[in-house]
Order: C-alpha cells, then structure tokens, then sequence
C-alpha cells in the first residue's frame, strides 16, 4: 500500500475504537433495549451480556490483526483464508448495509438531539440537510490530513465522555431500585432467555466499531501491542459505561415512558426535577457532540477497506486512489460519504437498525470463522495469540448465530429483508470482477 504511512499511537487508536463505538447507539438503542427486554432490570443484564460476548471475538480479531496488520480487516482475513468471492461479497454487504448507513444514522441523530432547542429538528428536512453539511465538514477533514482527523477524535471522545460519566454519578448518588423492576405485560408471555437475547441483540448497534480501527491497521505505530490493547483497553470502557448508564436510566426514567421513546432519542436529565431545566440543554449538546464524533470515526476508518479491495483490482478502481498531495484514499472517503447523504434520504431510523445490524452480525461471523483457515497458512504468525483459541473462535461464532435469532425479534422485518436483498446483489457484482480481472483472482487464491 504505498503512500499510506503509521501515523496512529495508542492514544489516538483508544479514542477512534471509543469514538466509533460510543455515540448515538446508547441513546437511541435504551428505549428499543428495554423494549425487547420487558423491563429496565434485564435491560441492565443486556447491556452487560452484550459487551462481554465481545471479549472472546476481540481476543480473535487482535489475533488476526497482528498476525496482519494491513489496511483491509475482513476482506484481507477472507481472501487470505481462501475465498475470494466470499471477501468480495464481505465488502460489498460492509458498504451498502453497515458502514454506509451507520454515517447516515449517526449523522441524522447527532442534529435530532438538538431538538431541545430547536423542536423542528427531531424529524424533518433541515434535520437531514444539516446533517448533509456535518458529513461534508467531516469528509473534507479526513481526505486531508490522518493525524488532524486523529486529534480531532481524541478531542470529541474525551469530550462526549464527560456527560455520561456525569449521568452514571447522579444514578449512584440517587440510587433507587423501584423502577429497575417495572415489567411490561408484553413481555409476560416470553421467557427470560428470548427476552434477554432480543435485548442483547438490540445492543449490537451501540457496540459495533471495535473492529474499524482494524481496517486502518496499516496506518498505526507498533501494531504488534498496540492493537490489541487498543482493543481490550476500549471494550472495558465501553462495557462499564454502557451498564452505568442502563442502570440510570432504568433509576430516572419511568419504564412505559421511555419503551414510548422507541425509534426516538432518549435524554434521561429530563426526568431530574431539580435539573431538568438545564439538564435536558446539555445532554442535547453533549450527545450533539458525542455523535459528531462517532460519525468522525466512522468516515475516518471504514472507507480503508474499499480502498484495499480496489488496490487488488477486484473492485472499481476510483477507490484505489491515493490523493497526490494528502496521502489519503481520498476518492473513497468522499464516496462513501456522498452515498450515505443519499442513503439519508431513503427509510427510518429503526428500520435501518434492523437493516443494518442482520448485516454487522452476518459480516462478524465469517470474519471469526476465517480463523481456521488462516491458522493453516505459513505466513499467518501473530505477535498476539488468542488465549484458548478454538473456544474464543467457537465462541464468537456461536454469539453471531444466536443475535441473528434476536435480531428477527427485536427489529422490524422490512429492514432486515432489505439488508439480505442488498448482500445477494454482491453475487454477481463479484462474477463481472472476477470475469474481468480473472488473473488477479487466480494468484490472490495462492
């Protein structure tokens, strides 16, 4: 990959997994969690379960990272693994059906929070157009500099920290347990385990991002140790904030009040009588801030993996151009860009929840099984081995399949249906490549 260079340290690498992972998904995802769950207390044990499955699948992807630390992720694992019309279809459904949409639904939630002050922008066109204006800002920032698109998302995470940690001390200073146990009588008729595994699998959205800074590991100081504490490190953070802020909201909010909220943005410093005048201002501007930061992180990393499938001839070539004077794959950041200002134009929010998190769920699972593949090549030496390997990978696998059963219960089926039209589409995108660089295909195979 000539022209890239390692400009990322540890610091910057914590604050893009943080930055990614942390931002509109715990704001929009508490109603539609507690919904799927029946009550705040399972709510709390969702979120908690949904950060740990995380841990074997990051002891695989910091495996995988540094055994190489490459820009590409999933397409580079799948294609080393054997299958290179699987990696094709990988990166086709990550542009369409994740990575695209997510710039659009954080973007349009970032300017949704501010309808405090302003309620026109909770669901309207001025919401949308200036959410347009953000991503372009965004876009024009990471096409010209890695390191100042770096800074800037140590800033915004540090930054978007600071209310929820404030959010988590007033639910322990407050603390009252009679509304963790409101139960819905929707719920009644399920058991505890399909209540729990809807809950966890409504998660997905607000964990998804800790892989993205794998898409630019060519780009990071040291990947050998930084990657995987990079990985581990944010998982912990995420994890413990996620479960303090469940657990505040379930103490503040009445639990049919904010199950109302679903498809909406919830801001728990209303429900504080003697804050609630200033409170609901600020949590508005600190989410505006926290999900601006995520939408950086996300047009920052994820437009890494097209640029790598184009570098190999096996996808179109405008995104395997790296900008003359930046350095940057600028062509591909300002596509995926300009498509998720289109994509804002299209659908709801809940509907591209579900559309999108069939989609991350399916993407993970081949990732983790390529694992098996790769641990039979001569050139797939980690500097980071997985504890227990086989377990962790079996683990991780088995974790996708049961999200997927959640996913068909927590979200609409329009937009996962959309979700698998889309994958299917990559079939015969891939046969037209493969046709047309069928020499190129044949020697990644070796």
């Amino acid at each position: 990959m000539s022209g890239i260079k390692r400009e990322l340290n540890l610091t910057y690498s914590l604050a893009i997994i943080i930055g990614t992972v942390i931002g509109s998904g715990v704001f929009i995802q508490l109603p539609i969690v507690q919904q799927a769950t029946g009550s705040p207390g399972l709510a709390i044990i969702a979120w908690l379960i949904g950060g740990l499955i995380w841990l074997p699948q990051l002891f695989i992807l910091a495996e995988m990272g540094t055994a190489y630390p490459q820009q590409g992720f999933g397409y580079l694992y799948l294609q080393k693994a054997g299958s290179p019309g699987l990696a094709f279809v990988y990166v086709w459904t990550v542009f369409w059906t994740s990575d695209t949409p997510s710039i659009t639904i954080l973007a349009v939630a970032a300017v949704a929070a501010l309808d405090v002050f302003f309620p026109v922008l909770s669901d309207s066109y001025l919401t949308k157009i200036i959410a347009t204006l953000i991503i372009i800002a965004l876009t024009w920032v990471h096409v010209t500099s890695v390191k100042q698109g770096g800074r800037l998302q140590f800033i915004l995470t540090v930054v978007k920290l600071s209310p929820l940690l404030l959010l988590c001390l007033l639910g322990f200073f407050l603390f009252d347990s009679s509304n963790l146990f409101m139960t819905s009588t929707m719920a009644s008729d399920k058991s505890i385990f399909v209540l729990i595994t809807a809950g966890v699998a409504a998660t997905v959205w607000s964990y998804a991002g800790f892989p993205n800074i794998l898409y630019m590991a060519g780009e990071i100081k040291n990947p050998g140790k930084t990657l995987p504490r990079a990985l581990l490190g944010s998982l912990l953070v995420v994890t413990v904030t996620y479960v303090l802020v469940a657990t505040a909201t379930g103490i503040f909010v009445p639990h049919q009040e904010l199950v109302e909220i679903s498809g909406g943005f919830a801001n728990p410093f209303k429900y504080l009588p003697l804050l609630a005048g200033i409170a609901a201002g600020f949590l508005a501007l600190a989410a505006f801030t926290s999900m601006v930061g995520a939408t950086n992180a996300c047009i920052m990393v994820q437009p890494r993996i097209e640029y790598a499938i184009a570098q190999d001839g096996l996808f179109f070539p405008i995104f395997g151009k790296l900008h003359p004077k930046y350095g940057t794959p600028a062509n591909s950041i300002i596509i995926q860009s300009g498509m998720a200002i289109i994509m804002m134009f299209i659908g709801g929010i809940e509907a591209l929840m579900g559309y999108f998190t069939l989609s991350y769920i399916l993407q993970n699972l081949v990732v983790y099984g390529a694992i098996f593949w790769l641990r039979k090549r001569e050139d797939y030496q980690p500097t980071y081995q997985s504890p227990a390997w086989q377990v962790m990978a079996g683990l991780a696998v088995i974790f996708q399949i049961l999200l997927l059963f959640g996913t068909f219960a927590a979200f609409p089926l329009d937009g996962i249906l959309a979700a698998l039209v889309l994958i299917l589409t990559g079939l015969p995108v891939y046969y037209y490549f493969r046709h047309k660089q069928s020499p190129t295909l044949e020697s990644l195979k070796g």
